[in-house]
């Protein structure tokens, strides 16, 4: 397999201002950002190729709970995740711009984001995690949650749709307008606050 170029971060990040201030506004505004194919091509490119040269041993069963209630249900999710570390070109450049966000952040919205770990996350067909909240109100554990996708030619008929349920959408009695569907495409950010957010991960057709 030919890995496709490395990706370098500019060491000036105001390259990404405007994407982090839309970011910041969609915070601000409602709590949550989906910014579809926003992550810079060259570095989704990388980290793609850098996961799919990985032994598939480097990845493991996801669990539910912090610490001592960290434990395997099924009945709740069932992907597989590997940590990221800065051990490898694409590893370190997606940790230095998730640094350059969570500083940015941190100047606009002042959340006190002091520390920022992350993973990646296979969903094998039938894979799902169903509703739940990245951190449970006055924990403080996770402030912020940062979702990047990196599949390439999603379709439909591929399923792994990320929900978030946003109970302060208008009702509406034809269209379920509680709920906000993301579509997994290419690039595509997430980020929401971990203590508001219910949401799931739809099963994996493909």
């Amino acid at each position: 397999m030919t890995l496709l170029k490395q990706y370098h971060l500019d060491n000036d990040s105001s390259t990404f201002e405007p994407l982090f201030e839309l970011i910041s506004k969609d915070i601000i505004n409602k709590g949550y950002s989906i910014c579809p194919y926003a992550l810079p091509e060259n570095l989704s490119a990388s980290i793609l190729a850098h996961i799919t040269a990985m032994p598939e041993s480097n990845f493991k069963r996801a669990g539910v709970g912090r610490a001592k209630d960290h434990n395997i249900n099924d009945f709740i999710r069932t992907d597989e995740i590997c940590r990221i570390t800065g051990n490898s070109e694409a590893g370190n450049a997606w940790l230095t711009w998730a640094k350059s966000l969570q500083a940015f952040l941190n100047r606009r919205l002042f959340l006190g984001l002091f520390s920022f770990e992350s993973h990646f996350a296979h969903y094998a067909k039938g894979d799902f995690y169903k509703k739940h909240k990245d951190a449970f109100t006055g924990e403080g554990n996770r402030v912020l949650s940062v979702v990047v996708y990196l599949n390439q030619n999603w379709s439909a008929a591929d399923g792994g749709e990320l929900v978030i349920y946003d109970n302060k959408l208008p009702f509406s009695p034809v269209v379920d307008n509680k709920k906000v569907t993301v579509i997994p495409g290419f690039g595509t950010i997430v980020v929401f606050l971990s203590e508001e957010f219910v949401h799931e991960v739809l099963p994996a057709e493909t």
